[in-house]
């Protein structure tokens, strides 16, 4: 499992480590069962403060994704509880993010497009 920060994102740390994750449960990355990294391990990695892994696995246990199961560590449960895009959009989704690979486009490029073709529908 590969989880990335940008810094240079106005999302916030957590925020960016919960979309990855249940990102990564919808598209099949991961499975009910599958075990995260410890908060610590995966803190050092990433090189940020404990606090912002724990804040994040609290919120995709409320959101359903993950159940902490103390010494037995916090394994993936499967979607979250809300709902999930539509497969149209999900199919489109990849279709899009196929072609910005295409290009090298990094993902943070990718999603300032989406939000820049959004804006001009406005």
């Amino acid at each position: 499992m590969i989880l990335e920060l940008d810094p240079r994102s106005p999302v916030p740390p957590y925020e960016q480590l919960r979309q990855q994750v249940t990102a990564l449960v919808l598209g099949g990355g991961l499975a009910a069962g599958d075990r995260l990294p410890a908060i610590r391990q995966l803190a050092n990695d990433l090189g940020i403060a404990g606090g912002t892994v724990a804040r994040a696995y609290r919120e995709l246990e409320s959101d359903g994704v993950v159940a902490t199961r103390g010494r037995h560590g916090t394994v993936i449960e499967g979607p979250p509880r809300g709902a999930a895009p539509p497969s149209v959009l999900l199919g489109a989704a990849r279709s899009y993010a196929d072609a910005a690979s295409r290009t090298g486009a990094s993902l943070e490029q990718a999603l300032t497009a989406v939000r820049v073709a959004y804006a001009r529908m406005a």
